[in-house]
Formats: structure tokens, sequence, C-alpha cells
């Protein structure tokens, strides 16, 4: 019987599949409505990107939300429920596995698509006619009619017309028929031929009940004419449409005049027509093992064709195994999501649909049948790792839809040097050597073996992993080697084909004047006076971030609330300094002033009834600030003071922007804030605008930022514009380094942020056009020009290594690696050993407390905390509910009988956040973070506590029951009084 755990996986693996269709068929105002258990802070996020970016960007919101939970019982059959009630009866389809046939589910859309194209003519419709009619028919619900008609009134026929198209297109198949007698019966003749309905059929004297259809009209999306409709003016309404799908829109040709492989670009980009695959010299070498069915891995430098190369041994595979009589199956697994679509649309498609199907995969993508099906029924899947390991994990728990090592027969690795440190690549490949060597077990005991696929590794750089000597190198390269069951590491020099960027370092110089930094500093002493703190090092410097940290955890465990409480204020005013030295004092400005604003409003109490304490620090801390707020304020609107990193870049920008035809650059950064700030500042100085740069920012996507993070289709139409010339100069985060074809490149900058030297190989081979630049510009602090030195050795030391690895007698290879294997076998049977002692060995829960992380007042102890489905920690017992206050999020409560907002739950002595009001199954109960508590196990104080994860307690499991009666009886007594 599958667990609670495996029932939720399950179900949120169901809405991830479907996530493409649901974003397409949710309505998120009216989905909020019925959706309980989401909170009321996430449901102004939600509310507020729909708001800033449309119903699709704020559904793609809500499915995060729903699918990150809290998942209590039952909340699956809430969200199918919401859907039905929000008039959302497609999208309900889908998750209770009412799946249209394929053939159906086309059909459908190819209605969505026409009356996409004939929108800028529908909307000429009666409006409030139609509305009338389709909510007659059910096309519409009472509240989607009332929006309509509401749209009509205030803003015209045109506008409620678009609501209503915006609706329709949501219903289940069979709509489109349903709206076409509408059309006709409301005497719209021309639309009704217009959408493909027969002339003259428009007959007055017919009764308006009549839903006699002509098979013509109701095929009407197949017909000729909609295929011969011109598709140039669906853009002539494009926010008519953000409803419907756009994930079937490849990504542009790319204006590389030149492939690696001597391709021409338009034939490899071209149409299935384009099958053959030429290949340089350099590269049929490095493929020739592969060509062999041996595992290996291909190290060439970025831009020089691996990709290619990977398509030719693909098709090359599928051939053989056709000419044999068997069938092939290939997976290209990529680490991230946009390089799916570039692999699919730039790459394997063009070359090998004629012959093959090849289909794409991600989160991103459409997803209309399950992942196991995709495999069945395509020849070549590409796809992002995560995908692929969810489906093994299925198959190995024994589910039906799972897939298998053996239904694979070639596995591409992508950025294959990735395949260590317990990563997806990792876990896919321990599952592929662990049934390798059964398979060794089962040779001897002459039983029959399991298939298990060729596996192909690409990379441009294996690195070295912090090796500081020639023989740890070795040893690192090797056991990606060894990851990867690799018989061979092959690389070549490609000779005149690479294109080697100009390299330069432009060093800063310290500001002869930096009055807005010396008032940070002044401030930094000031504080460091009040708590009697005497740091050795640098303001503002890493050594010194380091410094305050660990006095802030070494006060938060001794109760020293002063020294606590200032250094973490000290912590925001080193960021502030750093952020100075990088981009414009402004934006330093701005981000203390955002701190500030947050840390007052904590300490201002929901209610006049209850008074948060402010301590004689906290409030020096607070009039500090406003006291040198004004002298601040006044020097960032100076640009006499800026820094000179600053202006450095905007010299190599000016440079590279007047001393090129055509320049398209990219400039890394080490912070998604910086990042934007750049990009803010290129944009506001008129200097650039004059020379044609035009910039934008592309970030990562993860939410573990403060700063808001960028979809993937965010990302994917930024550097689509990059492509098209529309932006040419981007300031991203290393979620630009790997992978992304960017061809056009001409220059790169890497400001002040260096990490290791495969980021540096990497960040070189984003300028492939040729006479590219590779400018590294210093930022005070930072030290990125011994680190990139640093590089540059480990660099040339890999080169070594590889050469060494490559020198070695196959037999010596083979064992090195075959030990490097069982070891990483044993070394995964101890850990999950390991874990399963730790989980035996957990300490009582009586012998572990909690105190307020700030005010140090004792909170509670572990018998009174319960956890629910083995995930959330609460506390319900009497005692605890008179300690904190309840604050509201962002948005305002929600005016419903049969449902609480959501709260935050905090310090009443203090403001100290300790967690939220989360409702479960009807009951509120209060769900704590610990790491806003001190906590003590066994006697002593733990100075750091992130995860509840990393406290061996086992703590009791939560008594809905008793609960719920003792809530019930309280308010009985209520009742009675």
């Amino acid at each position: 019987m599958a667990s609670a755990t495996d029932e939720r996986h399950v179900k949120v693996t169901l809405i991830e599949d479907f996530r493409p269709r649901l974003r397409q068929l949710i309505v998120v105002e009216q989905l909020l409505d019925h959706l309980h258990f989401i909170g009321t802070e996430q449901r102004e996020q939600v509310r507020q990107k729909a708001r800033a970016q449309g119903n699709i960007a704020a559904a793609d919101l809500l499915i995060d939300f729903v699918i990150r939970g809290p998942h209590t019982e039952g909340w699956f059959g809430t969200f199918i429920d919401a859907l039905h009630n929000s008039g959302c009866e497609y999208a309900a389809d889908y998750m209770e596995g009412n799946i249209p046939e394929p053939a159906e589910e086309q059909e459908n859309e190819l209605c969505v698509r026409l009356i996409q194209i004939l929108a800028p003519s529908l909307v000429e419709m009666k409006t409030q006619d139609v509305c009338l009619h389709c909510f007659s028919k059910g096309l519409l619900t009472k509240e989607e009619s009332e929006i309509i008609n509401a749209e009509t009134e205030n803003r015209g026929p045109r506008s409620g017309a678009r609501e209503l198209l915006r609706s329709i297109v949501r219903g289940r198949p069979g709509w489109f028929s349903k709206f076409l007698n509408i059309l006709r019966i409301t005497e719209h003749q021309s639309l009704y031929e217009l959408t493909g309905g027969p002339p003259d059929s428009g007959k007055q004297d017919e009764p308006a009940g009549n839903e006699a259809v002509s098979p013509a009209a109701a095929e009407s999306c197949d017909s000729p004419k909609f295929k011969e409709t011109s598709f140039t003016e669906a853009h002539q309404d494009e926010d008519l449409y953000e409803g419907t799908s756009n994930e079937s829109e490849k990504m542009p040709n790319s204006p590389e005049p030149s492939q690696p492989d001597g391709t021409d670009p338009e034939s490899a980009t071209g149409g299935p027509e384009s099958t053959d695959i030429g290949l340089r010299d350099y590269q049929m070498d490095v493929a020739r093992p592969a060509l062999e069915g041996k595992n290996i891995i291909i190290c060439l430098p970025t831009g020089s064709g691996k990709t290619r190369v990977a398509v030719y041994i693909t098709k090359k595979h599928l051939d053989g195994r056709r000419a044999k009589g068997q069938s092939g199956k290939v997976v290209v697994l990529v680490n991230k999501v946009p390089l799916v679509e570039q692999h699919y649309t730039a790459e394997f498609l063009p070359f090998l649909k004629p012959t093959y199907k090849v289909e794409r995969v991600s989160g991103d993508c459409q997803l209309k049948i399950s992942f196991t099906e995709i495999v069945k029924r395509n020849d070549i899947i590409i796809c992002t790792a995560q995908i692929l390991e969810n489906y093994l994990e299925r198959s190995n728990k024994g589910e039906d839809e799972g897939v298998n090592l053996s239904d694979l027969t070639l596995i591409v690795i992508d950025e294959c040097h990735h395949t260590q440190k317990g990563g997806v690549y990792n876990q896919i490949m321990m599952r592929y050597l662990k049934q390798k060597h059964k398979n060794r077990t089962l040779q001897k005991e002459q039983k029959e073996t399991v298939a298990l696929p060729q596996i192909l590794g690409l990379t441009a750089s294996p690195g070295v992993g912090g090796a500081t000597k020639i023989h740890k190198a070795e040893e690192h390269i090797l056991r990606i080697c060894a990851n990867l069951d690799a018989s061979k590491i092959m690389t070549r020099s490609i000779g005149d084909f690479k294109k080697e960027p100009r390299k330069a370092t432009l060093s800063v110089e310290d500001r002869k004047e930096d009055p807005f930094g010396d008032v940070i500093k002044k401030i930094m002493n000031t504080i460091h006076i009040h708590a009697q703190l005497s740091p050795s090092c640098d303001l503002g410097s890493q050594n010194y971030e380091q410094w305050i940290v660990d006095k802030e955890r070494k006060a938060a465990t001794g109760d020293d609330h002063k020294v606590r409480v200032c250094a973490e204020h000290l912590r925001q005013y080193s960021e502030g300094l750093n952020l100075s030295n990088t981009i414009r004092m402004c934006d330093a400005l701005s981000f203390l002033n955002e701190y500030h604003e947050k840390e007052l409003k904590r300490k201002t109490a929901p209610d006049e009834e209850q008074i948060i304490h402010i301590t004689d620090t906290e409030r020096f801390l607070f009039n500090l600030f406003k006291e040198n707020k004004e002298e601040l304020q006044r020097l960032a609107e100076n640009p006499q003071y800026e820094n000179d990193s600053l202006s450095k870049l905007r010299s190599k920008i000016l440079h590279e922007f007047s001393s090129r035809e055509e320049a398209r650059g990219i400039i890394f950064t080490k912070t998604r804030r910086s990042a934007i700030a750049l990009s803010h500042w290129i944009q506001e100085n008129p200097k650039f605008a004059d020379i044609g740069v035009k910039a934008s920012y592309v970030i990562g996507g993860g939410d573990q930022s403060v700063v808001k993070p960028m979809t993937p289709a965010e990302q994917k139409e930024v550097l689509k514009r990059f492509h098209k010339g529309d932006v040419n100069l981007l300031v991203a985060t290393t979620v630009a380094e790997e992978g992304l074809d960017i061809p056009a490149c001409n220059f790169v900058i890497r400001y002040g942020h260096v990490t290791n030297e495969i980021a540096m190989i990497q960040a070189e081979g984003r300028g492939r056009a040729e006479d590219s630049s590779y400018t590294l510009v210093e930022v005070k602090n930072s030290g990125v020009a011994e680190k990139e030195c640093v590089n540059e050795y480990r660099k040339t030391m890999m080169d070594k290594a590889i050469d060494l690895i490559k020198a070695l007698d196959q037999g010596d290879y083979e064992k090195r690696v075959l030990e490097f294997q069982i070891q990483a076998i044993m070394e995964k049977k101890v850990r999950m050993k390991k874990k399963k002692q730790k989980d035996l060995k957990s300490q009582k829960p009586c012998d572990v407390k909690f105190s307020c992380r700030s005010c140090s007042k004792y909170v509670c102890s572990g018998e009174d905390i319960q956890i629910i489905e083995n995930m959330h920690r609460v506390n319900v017992t009497t005692e605890f509910s008179e300690l904190y206050i309840q604050r509201e999020n962002a948005a305002p409560q929600e005016g419903r009988l049969d449902f609480e907002a959501n709260f935050f739950i905090a310090c009443k002595d203090c403001g100290q956040e300790w967690g939220v009001m989360m409702l479960y199954r009807g009951i509120e109960c209060p769900c704590l973070n610990v790491k806003n508590f001190v906590v003590t196990l066994g006697g002593k104080k733990r100075e750091k506590c992130i995860k509840w994860s990393e406290l061996p307690v086992m703590f009791s499991g939560f008594d809905y029951a008793e609960y719920a009666s003792r809530i019930a009886e309280s308010s009985d007594d209520e009742v009675t009084q």
C-alpha cells in the first residue's frame, strides 16, 4: 500500500506534468476564491503577478504554491473541486484523468489558434449579445459573464470581446461548434463565414435555439481556409491571447556566420531536409570510439561543435540499430531548462526529424502525456536530468508510470563535469554503475543480465576540483570518468578553428574620495564602540563578513542581545559597503533603506493593545541610520564620488561599442541585485544610448534570493531578443555561463566576479565571434585578479592531467576507474546506512529547548512540539499561544466565513518572527521555523541550526482528533457563557 508521502509525490508529479496545460486553462482570479489552502501572502503575490505579467505567469506561480504545499489531507481533492467551482472544468478534467484523445486535443488547439488569428476581426462582435448566448449555452460561467459585461461597460465592447474570447477558449473541446452557431444566430454572418461557416447560412427565420451547424463549420479548424489564413494577423492584438500557449515557438536561427563543423547555418537549422551532418577532422576523431559503441567523454572547447558531434553519434547509433532490426532510444540530458529548447531547435530536430521522432520535455514545455509515454513514442528525447531521475525512481518503487535504464540505448549527458558531488547526473549514473556491477555477478552465475545504455558525456572543462597538485587533479578527472563509466576521455586540438579571445584585466584604484563609504564606515565604527567589538580586518571585506556572522551566532547562543542585534545591522552595512564599491551609491542606499523599513515594521504591533518592546540598542541603531540617511542621500546623488570599477566598466563598454561595427557582449556579475542595477545604470545613461547600447539582464530562476527571480519563459524571451539583436548587451549572473548558445557575442566582461576554472573557461567561451575579447574588471575587496591567476594555473594543470590520463595504459586506466566506481558504490551504501542509524539515534524531545533568537526568552521544549505529515513542526499548547502575536501578511484578510487567512506569528516581546499560522484540515496551527530560535540540545546551545532535519529529535505526531475536540469544547464553553 502506498504511503501518504508516495501518494502526495504522485499527485504533485501529475500537476507538474500537466503544468503547461494548466497554465493555459486556469483563471487565477477566479480559482483563488476557491483555493483555501493558499496563504494570504501567496494569494497577493499571485494577484500582483497577474497584474504585472498576466494570467499565464500568475498561473505558473499559483501552481508552484499548490505543489509546494503545505499538503494537508485532502488537498488534492480540494484543488480539483476549486477548479470545478471556478469554471476551470477542462483543467479539472486533466487532474481527474479525463484526458482527451490526442486527435481531439490537437483539433481543439487548432480551434484556439484560429480564434487567436482572427481576433482582430472577432473583437468587432456585438459583445453583450454573444456573451448572453455563450452563458446560456454553458460556454461561460456566471462570473465570467459578469466580468465580460463589466469590461464592456467600463472599457467598451472591443475590450469586453477580448475578455470573452479569452474565456471560451479555456473550455472543454466542443466549444468551437457552439460558438460558431452563436455567431450565426446573433447575425454575425461575416464572422461566421470567416471562422469556417458556409455562406448564406445565417437565415433570419431560424429560431435562436437552433443548434444545427454544418459539419464543415464544426470542423473548420482543419479546413483549407484555416490553413491558408495569414498568420501575420496574430500579432495585431497581442494582449488578447496572453492565456494561449506559445510553447511551440521556436528559437530564432543562430546569427553565427559559420558553424564549427563547416556546415551552412541555414541548412543546419533550416528544416527537415537538412540531414547531412558534416564533421571536421578533429570532431570525427573524438567521435570514433562512440561510433564503435564505447562510453566516452568528449572534452572540446566551448563553441567547437560538441553538440553537433553528439547529433552525429546519435544518428549513427540509431541507424546502426535500425539496420540490425533493433529499436533505439536516445535520451539527451541537460542541466538547465533553456538548453532543452536550444538543443531541440538548433541541433537535433533539423538533422534527425526526417528519419526519427524527436521530442523535448522540461518543466517549461508542453507535456500532454506522461514522460513514460513520450519515451515509448519517440526515438530521441531531450530533457532536463531531473525529469529522467524522477521516472527512474518511480520505476525503482514499482510504479507503473516509470522508466528503466534498460529502456534506453544511448544517454547523452551535456555539461557532464557536473556528474559528481551527489548531483542529479550522479544519481542517474549511480543507478547505472550499481546495475553494471550487479550484471557482473549475474554473468558469473550464468544468469541473464540487464541491458544498459551507451553513455556519451560532453564538457568543455572537467575542472580540477580545487586540486593544488597535479596528481589530485588527475584523480578528480578520473573520478568523473569513473562516474560516467567512460572508457576514454577524448580531446583534440581544434587548431585554426579555435577562436581565442583577447584577454585583459582592468585594475582599479581606491577612490581618492569616498565620502559615501566613509559615512557607512563611521556608522559601523559607532556600532563597534556601542557593542564593544574590535574587528581586525577591513570593513566590507569577505573576512569581515565571516567575522561578523560568527559574532552574531555566538551572541545569539550567549543571550547577548546587544551584540546580536548590532552584528545583524553590521552585516547589512557591510553589504551596503560592497554594493557601493560594485554598483551605484544610490543602489547601496536603496538596499539599506529597505532593510531598515522592514525592521521598523517588525517592531510595529498589529494593534495598539499590544506593545512590542524596543530595546535601547535597537532604538540607538534606528536613530543612527536616521541621523545619517540625509547625508547618504546627498552623497549618493553626486556622481563625482562614483567607484573606479564602474568608471572602468563604462570606458570598456564605450570602447567596445565605438570600435566595432556591430558590438554584442555579456557582462557577468556576482549577484542578481547587481545584475539588475547594472542593467538599469546602462539604460539610464544617455552616453550608452547615443552609441546604440541596448541592455537587458538575465538572472536565475530559483527563489532562494530576496530579489525576484526570473522564470524560464522570461529568460527565454531575453535570450531570444539577444539573438535577434534587439538587445546587444546582456548583464547576467552565472545562469548564462554554461551551455547557452550565444554565437554572435564578441566581447565578455567579468565584473568583479570570479569563481573556478570551469566557470572561467565557460565565460571565455561565450565570446564566439571573430576578434572577441575577454576582460576582467576588478572590484574593491573582491580579490578577483588573484583568483583569475589561480584559475589560469588550474586550467593549465587540468590540461596536463588530461594528457597524463590519456597516456595511461588502457589496463591501468580501467583498473583505476573500477576502483573509483566500487569506492563510489560503497560510499553510497555507507551514507544510506548512516542515515538510517541517525534516524534511530534520535534524542528525546524533552532534551531540546527553544528560545527566541532575538530576545532570548524561553519559548518551549521539544515535548510541546508535534509534527504534521512528517514535515511541519507545530506547537498548539495553550502556554505557547500566550507568547506570540499574529501579524497579517501583505495582502488584506479574505472576508470569508469558511476561510482564515494565514498569518505570521512573532514574539510578543520583541517582534521576532517565529513562523506562520497554517490552516490544517480546518484548524489553525502555529508552525515554527527553527532558524528563528536558539536551540539547546542536551544542555548545550547550538550556534547554528537552519533546518529541522539537523536536529536528531523524533517529535510526536500531531493528534488532530484530540486537538479538534479541545477546540470544539472551548467553542462550546464560549457559547454557553
